[in-house]
């Protein structure tokens, strides 16, 4: 696998440590296990979707937890042992799993739901109003003063005209 060098511009950037960690970290990462498989997928501006393949876990046999700017699903392994029962072939897997999945700023859980051996995880990114881009007047003045109406312009210019 190639790995890519993040040095020249860890050296000629600011404030992006952050940015080159998680970069180098999922480089790592794929590396390794890659089960269970799943899909992520951008539904709308703010909305995402992640969907797992959890085939055999139950609801109760998954954890999610979502802490800031990471999300961790955890499948617990359960023994169903069956006296009667003598497994020939095994090839579902049903052994316990962690996946991660970091989130960018003001991204939160929406809901969790699993149906036919898939768990899909509903995000959506909220940024607080004191967060979002305003329009700054030019010249001092603001944008949201309030008009005269021609009505009560009148009513004043008849009482000062008397």
């Amino acid at each position: 696998m190639n790995r890519f060098d993040f040095g020249p511009y860890r050296r000629s950037t600011v404030g992006f440590d952050r940015l080159f960690d998680l970069l180098e970290g999922q480089a790592r990462q794929t590396s390794g296990d890659n089960y269970p498989p799943f899909n992520i997928e951008r539904q709308g501006d703010d909305n995402y979707r992640i969907t797992l393949a959890v085939a055999g876990f139950r609801p109760q046999d998954i954890d999610i937890t979502a802490q800031q700017n990471l999300l961790v699903v955890q499948g617990k392994k359960r023994e169903e042992r069956d006296e009667g029962r003598e497994m020939l072939h095994a090839g579902i897997a049903n052994r316990g799993f962690e996946r991660r999945f970091e989130l960018a700023d003001f991204v939160r859980v929406e809901r969790a739901d699993l149906a036919d051996g898939l768990l899909v995880v509903d995000l959506v990114r909220e940024v607080p109003d004191a967060m979002k881009p305003k329009k700054i007047a030019v010249g001092g003045q603001r944008q949201n003063t309030l008009e005269v109406v021609d009505g009560d312009k009148d009513e004043g210019d008849q009482a000062n005209a008397a």
